[in-house]
């Protein structure tokens, strides 16, 4: 059994998909083993708790990113945990978070990357004036929406699209496409060749 460590700092709607696919038999072989939040008041962590699923805040305001990510990494061997999936944790990992992983951090980001990397994907989408938008699951390395891609979903952008209403259909997909790219990493058919995650 994979034990699946979720990091996220708000609403944690990635984070509710994940526990619905593992509720719903669609992640065979992983267990939500911790839930961990750098901000106190996000809604993740009564998710978490109402759902019986251990979780904790650790609080990052006026921490050094380092020393931060230091105590990420001692409750993550705490709780065992073989992948990481970041769920909207809106804070980048030091070189030293990402070296205590190695390709066992996942993220998803609401663009085809490298397009639009960083904040307000959406936005930058709708500004640029792309026809067509998407969200990425990908390995977490040290540079910011870079490491290797697992799985990609594409979503038309409408001419009528707000930032608000692109946003909310690219959620409908994230939310499946984060229980694909888990599931291909829990299963273990795969194998990284440079930028690319190869499959079988």
């Amino acid at each position: 059994m994979k034990r699946l460590g979720i990091l996220l700092s708000g609403r944690g709607s990635n984070f509710e998909a994940i526990a619905n696919s593992i509720e719903a038999g669609k992640l065979p072989g992983a267990e939500i083993a911790i839930v961990i939040s750098n901000r106190t008041s996000a809604r993740g962590l009564e998710i978490s708790r109402s759902r019986g699923i251990p979780c904790v805040a650790i609080p990052s305001a006026g921490m050094d990113r380092e020393t931060y990510d230091g105590l990420l990494i001692e409750k993550l061997q705490e709780f065992d945990v073989d992948l990481i999936c970041l769920a909207g944790f809106m804070r980048l990992l030091s070189t030293r978070f990402v070296e205590a992983f190695p390709q066992r951090i996942l993220n998803i980001h609401p663009s085809l990357l490298p397009a639009f990397p960083g904040l307000d994907a959406q936005h930058q989408a709708i500004d640029y004036g792309v026809k067509i938008a998407g969200c990425t699951v990908h390995l977490v390395d040290e540079f910011l929406d870079s490491g290797p891609i697992i799985v990609q979903r594409a979503v038309e952008v409408r001419d009528d699209d707000t930032a608000d209403t692109l946003s909310a259909r690219i959620l409908v997909e994230e939310h499946q496409a984060y229980t694909e790219g888990i599931r291909i990493i829990v299963e273990g058919n795969y194998r990284v060749a440079g930028r690319k995650v190869i499959r079988g």
